[in-house]
């Protein structure tokens, strides 16, 4: 689910792809606001984007069990199971399994940060209170020499904008290990997508 489980679609549809399926393993969210999530909180919506108007087909409550393959190693179905609430926890319920044949498999999973342990162990690196690592407007951390783009250094975030980070990072090392870059650097780590800037 979510933008990325919708930017997986639209590629796959505009890849040629006989048919889509997309998997959640959380139950269909209400498409109008619920009372539990008054204003000002946002809700969580039932959303059509234009990637999912372009087909296939949305299966809510899916736990993936088991990815099967054939001969040569190569995936050929998906095993998926209804999900169901134990004690507060997703779990694939006994009994319902199933396969989807599959040629490819894309996962679209939510970010939930860094892992902070290692990192600050092994690095000593610092992290803001959002939970991403900090750095500066040259993309290195708070340890000299390790540098951070995408979703570890601006926090979740669309995959456009880890690629352009990922290249200005890449000139930024260039420039941290030559001295001089030619390497194109398209975003600083503190732009923001215009729509999203503030008042």
């Amino acid at each position: 689910g979510g933008d990325t489980g919708a930017d997986c679609i639209g590629t796959a549809h505009r890849q040629g792809a006989l048919s889509v399926t997309n998997l959640a393993i959380g139950k269909q969210p209400p498409a109008e606001r619920p009372d539990t999530h008054p204003w000002p909180m946002t809700p969580t919506l039932f959303e059509m984007t234009s990637a999912h108007e372009e087909g296939g087909e949305r299966t809510f409550l899916a736990s993936t069990v088991e990815f099967l393959g054939n001969d040569v190693g190569e995936v050929r179905a998906l095993r998926v199971a209804e999900t169901e609430f134990v004690d507060g926890r997703r779990l694939p319920k006994s009994g319902t399994e199933r396969e989807i044949p599959a040629d490819l498999v894309l996962i679209a999973m939510g970010f939930t940060g860094p892992e902070r342990e290692k990192l600050e162990d092994q690095l000593d690196t610092q992290f803001t209170p959002r939970g991403i690592l900090a750095r500066d407007g040259d993309y290195q951390a708070t340890h000299p020499g390790v540098f951070v783009a995408g979703d570890a250094g601006r926090g979740q975030s669309l995959i456009v904008w880890a690629i352009a980070e990922g290249r200005a990072a890449a000139a930024a090392v260039d420039r941290f290990l030559m001295g001089t870059t030619e390497l194109p650097q398209p975003v600083r780590p503190t732009d923001i997508a215009i729509g999203l800037q503030p008042a």
